[in-house]
């Protein structure tokens, strides 16, 4: 268990925690949520020591060992990958050099042996024989091939690296794991094979992500960073945020009759304490959400944007035609005689692991590069916008404020009070709307670029990883906006939930074509694990 009392953190006359006060359970796994920049790493940071805070203290029950799921990807150059892993439990590892520098002195005395024998005891007490069969069996969960467990660290790849350090957090059963956005360039098998180590560790977890999905398979709780306080509420990430959403608009409708709110606040709760059943933490959280009463729900003060793409023109059922595309970039043939029709309705989700592939297509369809070979045509009804995965030509060298960068792209009304209007939806308000566009966050221009789209009240969107850089909040309007959207889709995410509540069809671009299914991502995803276990049976 750890123990938070009295912890504040104030950066000059910022004010991050007051006095929080609150304890972390074995056996559950809390999800720390907060807008950007409310502290959710510093957090985590004053829980493993990293940072002192200015009042209270962290403590951690005597005798257990604590995990951190380290950031700086260049710290084990030189060491063996199964070594940086087993490194993970520092005792464990500081007990084999000292062992192994014994065994290895040529003049072996009495007292050398003495100390061998109680470093052998202490090791067998660490579990230390399964230690390289423990790692190994981490690695390879992870994507790490048995080839490379004794290559060095400088020898991989980023997204490996990546790997290698989340193992050596896992490595050892810690008492309590401190894990920050850990499903960072993870791919889809990795990150569902995280998903179930962390169902089944029986020990604290506490995780900071960005991915919803994530956050609605492995936690049992939710940690809400809010208004200088964290308040612990029983339940997923999607039960935090539709609870919390209900309990704010009882706040905000004082007039109306609270009676009924309150009736669809309590069928809520009942609704998720019997979904609960289907989680293998099922029975513990059932009993804990069927007590939880009204007063345990507090209105959030976190802001979420407005999205919403409305069209200006119906769209007919002639919409995009693509016959024959391949494109070679740098000697890899990237696209290789693609060919789709995109129909009416479509909300087409690019998936897969080959990324220069989805953003290759996406160019071509939008005019910014010319295929090898092939063609495409879009209808005469369709009007098509587009978000880019680099969108730094529109704002690099911008000495527009955003009144002006936005009115670029007004088609209508360019009104300084319409244009500050929609940048106040998108939560630029105030003087926020006089700054310049060049100096823009990587999420804020993301948002300026979401209010382009919306201007432009066109019926196709193309969208190339729209989620990147953006905060939850802005993540969950985003998915509600593309969801209530009466044109068609073609787009690509790694955020699991928006592409399984967006999509309604699949594409894989593949070295032998396009995978093209008419199907949610989660039937995708169970389909594809049946032809994997198929084909090992032959």
């Amino acid at each position: 268990m750890i123990t938070v009392n009295n912890v504040s953190l104030r950066y000059g006359d910022r004010k991050l925690f007051e006095d929080v006060n609150i304890k972390f359970s074995p056996g559950n796994c809390y999800g720390l949520i907060g807008a950007n920049g409310a502290g959710k790493s510093t957090f985590l940071k004053i829980l493993s020591g990293e940072i002192e805070a200015q009042t209270g203290t962290v403590s951690l029950t005597p005798g257990e060992r604590l995990a951190v799921l380290k950031q700086n990807h260049f710290e084990y150059e030189e060491v063996e990958v199964i070594k940086v892993v087993i490194m993970g439990h520092a005792r464990l590892f500081e007990i084999m050099q000292e062992k192994d520098a014994i065994y290895m002195k040529a003049d072996f005395t009495d007292e050398d042996g003495m100390r061998a024998a109680e470093l052998e005891g202490e090791f067998a007490e660490l579990n230390g024989w399964e230690a390289d069969s423990e790692a190994a069996i981490l690695l390879k969960g992870l994507g790490i091939g048995e080839d490379l467990h004794n290559k060095k660290m400088a020898d991989l790849d980023g997204g490996e690296k990546v790997k290698v350090l989340l193992a050596q957090a896992l490595f050892g059963k810690p008492d309590v794991l401190l894990l920050d956005e850990p499903t960072n360039h993870l791919d889809i098998k990795a990150i569902q094979w995280l998903e179930e180590f962390l169902i089944n560790f029986e020990n604290t977890v506490i995780v900071v992500s960005h991915d919803r999905h994530f956050l609605n398979k492995v936690c049992t709780h939710i940690a809400d960073l809010d208004f200088s306080k964290i308040q612990i509420y029983v339940g997923n990430y999607d039960f935090w945020y539709e609870s919390s959403q209900l309990a704010t608009k009882m706040a905000q409708d004082a007039n109306r009759k609270k009676e009924e709110k309150i009736k669809e606040l309590q069928a809520f709760i009942a609704r998720f304490s019997a979904n609960a059943s289907k989680s293998k933490q099922a029975t513990s959280r059932k009993k804990l959400l069927d007590k939880i009463s009204l007063d345990d729900i507090r209105p959030s003060s976190r802001r979420y944007p407005y999205v919403n793409f409305a069209i200006e023109r119906e769209i007919g059922n002639d919409l995009l035609r693509v016959e024959g595309l391949s494109k070679t970039i740098d000697g890899e043939k990237v696209l290789d005689n693609i060919s789709f029709v995109m129909n009416k309705d479509d909300k087409i989700a690019l998936v897969g692991k080959n990324e220069l592939a989805k953003t290759t297509l996406f160019k071509i369809l939008m005019g910014e590069m010319e295929p090898d070979s092939g063609s495409f045509k879009w209808g005469i009804t369709t009007s098509q916008a587009y978000f880019p995965k680099d969108n730094s030509q529109y704002f690099e060298g911008s000495d527009l404020s955003l009144v002006d960068w936005l009115r670029q792209f007004s088609p209508k009304d360019d009104s300084e009070s319409f244009l500050r209007g929609f940048l106040g939806r998108m939560l630029f308000s105030g003087d926020e709307v006089l700054k310049k566009a060049s100096v823009l966050s990587g999420g804020e221009k993301v948002r300026c670029m979401l209010a382009k789209m919306m201007l432009s009240g066109s019926n196709v969107l193309v969208l190339d990883e729209p989620t990147n850089h953006l905060d939850l909040e802005s993540i969950t309007a985003l998915n509600n906006g593309l969801i209530n959207f009466k044109g068609s889709l073609l787009f690509s995410s790694h955020d699991h939930q928006f592409v399984q509540t967006i999509a309604n069809r699949i594409f894989e671009i593949t070295p032998s074509g396009l995978v093209d299914k008419q199907m949610s991502y989660d039937e995708y995803l169970e389909n594809q694990e049946l032809q994997q276990q198929v084909a090992q049976m032959y």
